[in-house]
């Protein structure tokens, strides 16, 4: 199937397509969140950042957070990094934080902490894509543009029948042209909000409820029965593992941590002394290479513990050891009981909360 807008059946989807009872479905069912209830640019733009791989969930207590603690852009552009990242503790994609944080200065010190108010200049700010852009240039500043997510990216294949791999840049260009041709151009914002709950709360992965849907008389895909099988992904991702072993190391009441640094997972987040090896060792191989000291004691090899991302697959071990000589310039001393104010991974928060060494507070 070519997609283009020559062919008949995309043409007559664009042309019939059901706005009036998306926009009353919407209006009837949408989820009372705090995002919908303003038209601060600030607040839309938390909500999108943290809505950005979470679910809506998952990310409201974040969003409530992040608000209760910075209630305007300024406040956000005079934090420190590393407050920051530990209200985002648990989130994953830290990126985003970074991102959110060096956007706020940028606004506050360059802007005169005035949201830009068009698609084009929206778009240059550090983390705000096209999606994003789309999304607070439309609910804020009322802009025609479509808001194109996966889940738009699902609605629409469905709707207008698509066979052609979402994964092919042509299929996501196509699909995007016709997340704009069938925008309701004088409600851009609600029309956005419900092409997104829809594929949220209805024309969902798996399992879609059709019969609920606004779109289900004129879906291609209901009409054929196709639900399952569209979208069509031809791409797999590929996975890496990896195997980590963290000394958690104690001299008296303290405890050895340092700041990942950029260029891999997890930057500016803190963690433990670590060996990282290319395939998972056994105890006594793991105590070899950690080149203790006579007078250190090991008390205890953690369990495994395994933790996704998107791209990889990490498999770690703790070794609780006591020291009374451990030093290195490489490393900060900080109390036990501080730990809880440092934002950890959260693979390394999973431990600790199994851990009689401090009592980490649930994020």
């Amino acid at each position: 199937m070519l997609l283009n807008f020559d062919d008949l059946e995309l043409n007559k989807g664009i042309s019939t397509f059901p706005n009036t009872e998306l926009l009353d479905w919407y209006g009837g069912i949408k989820r009372d969140l705090p995002w919908r209830d303003t038209k601060d640019p600030f607040k839309v733009w938390i909500s999108e950042i943290i809505l950005q791989q979470t679910r809506v969930d998952q990310g409201l207590p974040y969003y409530q957070r992040f608000i209760t603690t910075f209630p305007k852009v300024e406040d956000l552009a005079k934090a420190k990094e590393d407050e920051v990242l530990k209200l985002w503790e648990g989130l994953g994609y830290y990126s985003r934080a970074r991102n959110l944080h060096f956007t706020a200065k940028l606004v506050v010190n360059e802007l005169g902490g005035i949201f830009p108010n068009t698609y084009k200049r929206l778009l240059e700010l550090k983390g705000v894509g096209p999606y994003t852009a789309a999304a607070i240039g439309s609910i804020i500043f009322g802009l025609p543009v479509a808001a194109v997510d996966g889940n738009v990216y699902r609605v629409l294949s469905r709707y207008f029948g698509i066979l052609e791999s979402i994964d092919e840049t042509v299929t996501k260009k196509t699909i995007a042209e016709l997340a704009n041709e069938v925008l309701a151009k004088q409600h851009p914002g609600n029309h956005n909000q419900a092409m997104m709950e829809l594929g949220a709360t209805v024309c969902s992965p798996t399992n879609p409820t059709c019969d609920e849907c606004p779109l289900k008389v004129s879906c291609q895909a209901k009409a054929e029965n196709l639900q399952s099988e569209i979208p069509v992904r031809s791409k797999k991702t590929k996975v890496r593992d990896r195997f980590f072993y963290y000394s958690v190391i104690i001299l008296d009441d303290e405890v050895f941590i340092s700041r990942r640094v950029s260029g891999d997972i997890w930057q500016g987040l803190y963690e433990f002394p670590l060996l990282e090896t290319e395939s998972r060792i056994d105890e006594s191989d793991i105590l070899d290479r950690l080149n203790l000291k006579q007078e250190d004691v090991v008390l205890g090899v953690s369990q495994e513990f395994k933790h996704i991302l998107s791209h990889q697959r990490i498999f770690a071990k703790f070794i609780l050891i006591k020291s009374d000589s451990f030093e290195s310039s490489d490393f900060i001393r900080v109390k036990k009981e501080k730990l809880k104010d440092f934002a950890f991974p959260r693979l390394i928060n999973r431990y600790l909360e199994k851990q009689t060494l401090v009592i980490v507070e649930e994020v």
